[in-house]
């Protein structure tokens, strides 16, 4: 992609400020971000000539007069954290359904060529129909989760009536440099190497055999980025499209830091599903794959950064 004018909402986030850093040298690139979550030093270059920053809540702000002469949007913009939505629904509904609501008139009113949305494998819920499609019907168990489909729909329905382009990228559990050790967002891998790097014993709910299906935050970038050059108005699983347990997880990263810390096992969480894997065959129609052959370096990337942090 290059001499286009994107805006990325959220694009201080982990996985924003991805998307802002493949962009910015060729396009300009206008990121809104509140900093409720986000961190300007996610960015390379956060003094780069092709930046505009609006450090503003969606909510806050006149979508029409911003967005003229916008090629593509990407959204990511959001509450994340499932136990917030939980203790606050309604502020969970308005920081995710409202504001994506106002951007979508914006995107109409304005004429933008496309929104590519982040969605979550989340509104799957408790789905033993694995790997998972996007055809599934929607078993959201939270409010974060219900917030997710009812965005989707809204955006669907601005297809439909007004002509405007999208796809929706279901993320599956992503991971890399740069990820909060304190986000409510798919942590795990964070939580491990800290704690061992601290010399504490990590924390694993269940026994462990829980499956996940993970992705590199950097794959998820480019999946964005080929989405909103893409034909397809649709929904895509961003993921691997393989499992791993817990425990697996857990040996690859403390073989990595030639650990032998073992870990603690507490009783699961109610809200965590047992298993999640992703039928991958929808991500052909943006033309994005994955080399699954990199996942424990990718790993071993993430740990190094970790080690430079600390």
């Amino acid at each position: 992609m290059k001499n286009k004018n994107v805006l990325i909402t959220g694009g201080l986030g982990f996985i924003g400020s991805y998307i802002a850093n493949q962009l910015i040298d060729d396009n300009n690139v206008t990121i809104i971000d509140d900093l409720s979550t986000g961190n300007i030093n996610y960015l390379n270059n956060p003094n780069h000539e092709n930046l505009n920053l609006i450090k503003k809540n969606l909510n806050s702000l006149d979508l029409n007069s911003i967005l003229i002469d916008f090629d593509y949007v990407f959204h990511l913009a959001a509450l994340v954290s499932v136990p917030l939505s939980v203790k606050n629904p309604i502020t969970c509904n308005l920081e995710n359904v409202t504001s994506t609501v106002n951007l979508l008139n914006g995107c109409v009113n304005n004429n933008v060529k496309k929104i590519v949305f982040s969605s979550s494998s989340a509104i799957y819920g408790e789905n033993n129909n694995l790997p998972l499609k996007e055809t599934e019907v929607p078993m959201p168990s939270s409010p974060y989760a219900a917030s997710k489909a009812s965005c989707e729909l809204y955006i669907k329905s601005f297809f439909e009536s007004y002509g405007l382009d999208y796809t929706i990228l279901r993320y599956f559990n992503v991971f890399g440099p740069k990820q909060d050790k304190n986000s409510p967002y798919a942590a795990v891998i964070p939580n491990f190497i800290n704690a061992i790097l601290e010399n504490k014993q990590p924390i694993i709910y269940g026994d462990g055999e829980q499956t996940r299906d993970f992705i590199f935050v950097e794959d998820v970038a480019k999946a964005n980025i080929l989405a909103a050059e893409s034909q397809y108005n649709g929904i895509v699983n961003i993921a691997r499209g393989e499992k791993i347990s817990i425990n697996q997880l857990y040996n690859i990263i403390k073989n990595e830091l030639d650990s032998e810390i073992v870990p603690k096992y507490l009783p699961p969480r109610m809200s965590d599903i047992k298993h999640s894997l992703a039928n991958i065959d929808n991500m052909s129609k943006i033309k994005f794959n994955v080399n699954n052959h990199l996942f424990e370096h990718q790993i071993k990337c993430t740990i190094n950064w970790f080690k430079n942090e600390l």
